[in-house]
């Protein structure tokens, strides 16, 4: 089984003072599905260079939650941490794929401006992915409609809002869809996690 980086998101917690890294326990269940042992990272860069330099981590996956600080959120600690995760991917030439905010932190990444967008928080819609046709879910405020000749787009929604993208050079995917959060999960996205993070090869 290949180990896979898998990023938190940042709750913050009031009544104890406190700021906690969590993760949706489907997601757990999800990763079992496609064969992947993951590793969670702490949202703290001093800890990652640790992490990474003693351990030798297969592939990366940015997961949802948090808006980017510079759209409103309030955990930069994220946003560092998940920047230092794809230049390492880039560097070691290590597959990474962004979920939702984990597209978005990719697109940022990469110097493009993410736009508001209506009508995208707790619905399906239908776009054309990989050649098929398919329902997916979808929980955000921030996307694009338009973006440079860096990337391919793979999907778009009906709307014309980005649904996916794969960078030219580097082997970088984002999805904005929830794969986790399906109540049965869909083979297809089994098969896209297994095969983007050369699960089994």
């Amino acid at each position: 089984m290949r180990v896979i980086a898998v990023t938190q998101r940042v709750d913050t917690v009031s009544s104890y003072n406190e700021k906690r890294d969590a993760l949706d326990q489907r997601w757990a269940l999800f990763l079992r599905a496609c064969g992947i042992v993951p590793i969670l990272i702490p949202n703290s860069p001093d800890s990652l260079s640790d992490i990474i330099s003693n351990i030798s981590i297969n592939g990366i996956i940015l997961t949802g939650g948090n808006d980017l600080e510079k759209y409103g959120g309030t955990a930069p600690e994220r946003d560092e941490t998940e920047s230092l995760l794809l230049s390492h991917s880039i560097e070691k030439k290590i597959p990474l794929l962004g979920v939702c905010r984990g597209m978005q932190k990719i697109l940022d990444f990469f110097g493009e401006t993410l736009e508001k967008v209506t009508d995208h928080v707790g619905v399906e819609h239908s776009i054309f992915f990989k050649g098929q046709n398919r329902r997916v879910n979808s929980y955000y405020n921030w996307g694009l409609k338009e973006i440079s000749s860096q990337f391919n787009v793979l999907a778009k929604s009906v709307d014309g809002c980005i649904e996916s993208i794969e960078h030219k050079e580097h082997s970088i995917l984002g999805v904005m869809w929830h794969p986790e959060r399906n109540l049965e999960f869909d083979n297809l996205d089994i098969e896209l996690f297994k095969n983007w993070l050369r699960v089994g090869k």
